[in-house]
């Protein structure tokens, strides 16, 4: 067999650590283990019934050939009532792009942006790809670790100490994967103004979770508080999180005109646009009745609830509630430096996440995938039940540690 010479691109990465802990509770339950997972971002409940029959009524119509790069013009409209809706502001059809979910928009932005030597600023914890989409598109990332004191959310002087002549991008998740941090009005318009000192760092508001949050002021987004920043923002969001339809993959971004036709350029070449049908659903799932996601959000309400008081019940584990999004930042640094019934020594944050799967058959993502040390990650997109029996096994696994 002829060895295959890999790019420099592909080999400077790694795959997507919740990916590949996803895929190890597969496996594990392909042998028969009874794995307890709260590994995977994605809601547990069913796309609602009204989008999905807007995707067969697009199929029976025939609507299953290309599209524009951008979007079909039903879902481009769609696009602009929800940003006029949720930011307070108009965007025209050179304004949209339209992707195979919000990673692909993420990616584009990146791709068609970064040149060697350029940086991008990423507060961790965060979302774990990132920092490698950085990477691949030839960019470096410039971490920022935040403090749990500071509720896991950047401060003006650590931005401000992070910017050099070389930044490009400053990138923020808000509401946060995988903290659950949400940015106050106060907190970005104190960023807005380090930014106003640096015309030339663009910012990438990644804001997939904005619609999941557990107080009843839905959170601003940049955009909207700095409307003076506009030429430089670009609005990431999509319809995988908010109306359980991650398979859809449907991802759009607004912004400045320059750059969103840079990126459509780039969905021309890549996949020429997303699937018809998907878009149909995007669009009826932007524009339909929203109750069902008051209902979603209610759900992950009383679960934040019922894990967080679970949680800090435990012994060697604390976390803060988080604001939004459906994941739980759990601090383990008093587990580590314990020992295993087997004798080995619990160093780190992914050797705990290693003994809660082989012990107590419960899946989380250590916090070093996310930047940040000592924690691992759950997600709370999981029923109160799993999650109860989840935190049974992970203080009876605890229990026998010395």
């Amino acid at each position: 067999m002829p060895s295959i010479r890999l790019s420099e691109r592909v080999t400077s990465i790694k795959e997507s650590p919740s990916a590949v802990a996803a895929d190890h509770v597969r496996d594990l339950r392909a042998q028969g283990r009874n794995i307890l997972s709260l590994t995977v971002g994605q809601p547990d409940f069913d796309t609602p019934e009204s989008i999905c029959e807007a995707a067969v009524e697009a199929i029976e119509h025939g609507e299953t050939r290309y599209t524009s790069a951008n979007g079909t013009p039903e879902l481009r409209n769609a696009i602009k009532q929800y940003y006029l809706r949720r930011y307070g502001r108009p965007c025209e059809d050179d304004e949209i792009c339209v992707g195979v979910g919000g990673k692909q928009v993420i990616a584009l932005a990146l791709m068609a942006t970064l040149c060697p030597g350029d940086e991008v600023i990423v507060p961790a914890p965060y979302w774990v790809s990132y920092t490698d989409m950085a990477i691949m598109n030839s960019g470096t990332p410039v971490v920022v670790e935040t403090t749990e004191a500071d509720g896991f959310k950047m401060t003006p002087d650590e931005l401000e100490q992070a910017i050099s002549d070389s930044t490009r991008w400053l990138i923020l998740n808000s509401p946060s994967n995988p903290s659950g941090a949400v940015y106050s009005t106060s907190e970005l318009q104190a960023l807005a103004d380090v930014l106003r000192k640096h015309s030339d760092v663009l910012v990438l508001c990644d804001d997939i979770y904005n619609e999941i949050v557990f107080s009843d002021a839905k959170p601003e987004g940049l955009v909207s508080i700095a409307p003076d920043l506009a030429d430089r923002i670009l609005t990431v969001n999509g319809v995988s999180k908010t109306y359980a339809m991650t398979g859809w993959r449907i991802g759009f971004g607004i912004g400045p005109k320059a750059l969103i036709g840079a990126m459509n350029k780039l969905v021309s070449q890549i996949s020429s646009c997303a699937s018809s049908v998907s878009q149909a659903a995007a669009a009826a799932a932007l524009t339909g009745d929203q109750s069902a996601v008051g209902k979603m959000v209610q759900a992950y309400h009383e679960r934040r609830d019922f894990a967080v008081e679970r949680i800090n019940q435990i012994d060697g584990l604390s976390c803060l509630s988080p604001d939004g999004a459906f994941y739980i930042y759990v601090n383990c640094a008093g587990l580590i430096g314990r020992h295993c019934p087997d004798g080995t020594v619990l160093s780190d944050d992914a050797a705990v996440s290693d003994y809660f799967l082989s012990q107590a058959s419960v899946g989380t993502v250590p916090g070093t995938a996310y930047g940040l040390s000592p924690y691992f990650r759950i997600s709370f997109a999981t029923s109160i039940q799993v999650l109860g029996d989840a935190f049974d096994s992970i203080e009876q696994a605890i229990a026998v540690l010395q």
